[in-house]
This record gives structure tokens, sequence and C-alpha cells, in this order.
């Protein structure tokens, strides 16, 4: 049996902006992938609305800095034999993130850095890694997140290519959400279900060659 941890955002959460709400449990994408590559997986769901790679959010009641949650996750489950790192888009926030794609690109790199150093108490192995790059935004009637973002949707379309370099540079596993879905005009930002189950499927192949 292989653990699975996906370390998300609302994307992994299943946000539906047509609620708003929440995606049924098997249009989740850590469910299309538990469902993709069956009974020898387990799936750990780990998804936080407006969870963020590194960068503190004031204005949450939960604490949504990746960073600081991770270690006490990897304990707390291992032995985990893969972790799935799919966060960046709310580091596009100018209060959170700056808003720059670099930014979130350093976020994540920062995760990987806990993963990869990790010291188990057990002796177990450090667990593979695959980081997601999110889909990029769209343009959105929906003025709340339409401010929220600040314009962001430029900047959006360089998180793949800076993901691709660190994933490169971190010996990584790396799945383009914008090569498998797209966000919906409803909000510029979120999935709908088909889309997340796309997703899902992606990162199902990508995960198929590191088992």
């Amino acid at each position: 049996m292989k653990t699975i941890l996906c370390y998300g955002d609302s994307l992994t959460w299943g946000y539906n902006a047509e609620g708003p709400g929440r995606h049924a449990h098997d249009d989740r994408w850590p469910s299309v992938v538990g469902a993709q590559l069956g009974a020898g997986v387990r799936i750990i769901a780990e998804g936080l609305n407006g969870r963020t790679t590194a960068y503190d959010d004031h204005l949450a009641q939960a604490d949504r800095n990746g960073v600081r949650l991770l270690p006490s996750l990897l304990a707390s489950h291992e032995p985990i034999d893969l972790v799935v790192l799919a966060l960046g888009t709310n580091d596009l926030k100018r209060h959170t993130g700056g808003g720059a794609a670099y930014q979130a690109a350093a976020g994540m790199e920062r995760l990987i850095s806990i993963v990869s150093g990790f010291r188990s108490s057990f002796g177990f192995a450090m667990p593979s890694i695959l980081i997601v790059s999110p889909p990029a935004l769209v343009p959105t009637d929906d003025a709340d997140f339409r401010d929220m973002f600040g314009g962001a949707i430029e900047e959006s379309h360089r998180l793949k290519p800076a993901y691709e370099r660190l994933a490169q540079r971190a010996q990584c596993a790396h799945v383009a959400a914008s090569d498998h879905c797209e966000a919906t005009p409803l909000d510029g930002v979120h999935l709908d279900a088909a889309n997340t189950r796309a997703l899902g499927q992606a990162i199902a192949a990508g995960l198929t060659t590191l088992l």
C-alpha cells in the first residue's frame, strides 16, 4: 500500500464556484487520483481554501501559510511514499505572495526543501515529490475575485514555466494543470467538476511513473 499526501488549496479542497460550495467527493481531484490508481494506494487529501506556498494571510481565521503546517503533516501521516504539492494560485494575491509567479515558485521551492529535508523519527525513506503548477486565471465578471487577484491573469501564465524550471533544478516531477484544465469564468480562478476530474486524471498519470 502506497500513501500519497495531496497538499493544496481550494482546487484540492474542491471549491465549486457554482454554489459557491464544494464539489462532490468523487469529483475532487484527490478522489479521482485514488480511483485511477486503484486499491494499492491510500490518498490523504489536505486542501485548504486560500492556502499559499509560504506566505501569511492575516485576513483568514485558519493558518494559510503552507510552510508552517507541512512538517506536522509529514510527521503525523508517515510513512508517506509520495507528496503532491499543488499550490501557488493564492500567492498571486497582492496581500499574500505579492502577486508574482516567481514568488510562488520560490515558495514551492521552500516546500520541496521541507519534504526532502524531513527527518523521520523512524527512519522512513523520503517521499517522492510531484509539483503541480496551477491553471491560469481567466477573465471573470465576479468583482470580488477580480479585485482579489488584482489583474493577475498575465502573471498566472508565468506559473507553468517557473515551475518547470524549478522541477528541473529540484529533480522532481511536474504536472502543468494549464495543459489539462481551464478555470471557470464564474470566478476566474476555480475549476468546474469536469475540469477538476481532468486535473485528477493528469496528476494520476504523472504519479504512475513515480509509483
